[in-house]
């Protein structure tokens, strides 16, 4: 396996070829038709999701074999060995093989490809990628986090500081308690609010491009875990609402409400 440690440059850029190549499949079926089918929980799976999540669990299994993987159709088709809680092992990988599948079945463009390493609960390195616009964010560790654009060469993001004109804040475009949403956000001087689907959120505050996401309504953990290594490494925090990280390895993997802010 490669090493993974707190200088994890060229093991990063290793995992950003591993999650654009895996991420092929979708792309070929976001242009062409493809089955879309309702999970036990009520949430929606394609043919994308299964295909892409078969070419990451392939190509992070040869990249580091003694690494569990834990991914979100396994876990829902009963097929991983890990349900959350006590049993979770130090160290594994977090798999969404597409986050934001309703985008992706309305073709917003605007579904991510997520995988992250969390050890002894935390997200210690991330990789967010977004196929229609070829992005990917990266993080590992404080003062890591990149942009990979197509055709340009990586830089490096950080998060701003507020703007005395008002926050701008993102949320999501298709799930959420939204009264609840605008009575938390009375509490702030926003001067924008963007919804939007994905992981993308996460990333564009890490970039300095938004300052608040909050977060109320159900996330899972392989949905957030990749964008917050991300936020993480730019400078950003992920808090619970009762102000504690977010950690993982939880019941289920299932998340508390919470808020990723950037300065």
């Amino acid at each position: 396996m490669a090493a993974i440690t707190l200088a994890r440059s060229a093991v990063v850029q290793e995992l950003a070829d591993i999650v654009r190549n895996a991420a092929a499949p979708a792309l070929a079926y976001y242009q062409n038709e493809f089955s879309v089918r309702t999970k036990t929980d009520a949430t929606l799976v394609t043919d994308a999701d299964e295909a892409v999540e078969a070419a990451l669990i392939h190509a992070l299994q040869r990249f580091s074999p003694d690494v569990p993987i834990v991914s979100e159709e396994a876990v829902s088709r009963g097929e991983c060995r890990w349900r959350g809680g006590d049993d979770m092992p130090d160290r594994y990988w977090l798999v969404d093989p597409i986050d934001g599948t309703r985008g992706f079945i309305n073709r917003t463009g605007e579904f991510t490809v997520n995988v992250a390493l969390v050890d002894n609960r935390r997200p210690v390195i991330g990789i967010v990628h977004q196929p229609i616009s070829g992005a990917t964010w990266t993080g590992a560790g404080p003062n890591t986090a990149l942009e990979w654009r197509p055709n340009s060469r990586a830089r490096q993001i950080r998060v701003r500081p507020p703007s005395s004109r008002g926050l701008t804040v993102v949320s999501s475009r298709d799930h959420g308690d939204q009264d609840a949403l605008a009575a938390m956000l009375s509490d702030y001087k926003v001067a924008n609010h963007k919804r939007i689907g994905s992981a993308v959120k996460f990333c564009m505050v890490a970039c300095g491009e938004a300052d608040l996401y909050p977060r109320l309504g159900r996330t899972m953990e392989w949905d957030t875990a990749a964008g917050q290594a991300v936020l993480e490494a730019a400078g950003g925090k992920v808090m619970t609402l009762a102000g504690q990280p977010l950690f993982y390895g939880k019941p289920a993997f299932e998340n508390p409400d919470f808020i990723a802010k950037g300065a």
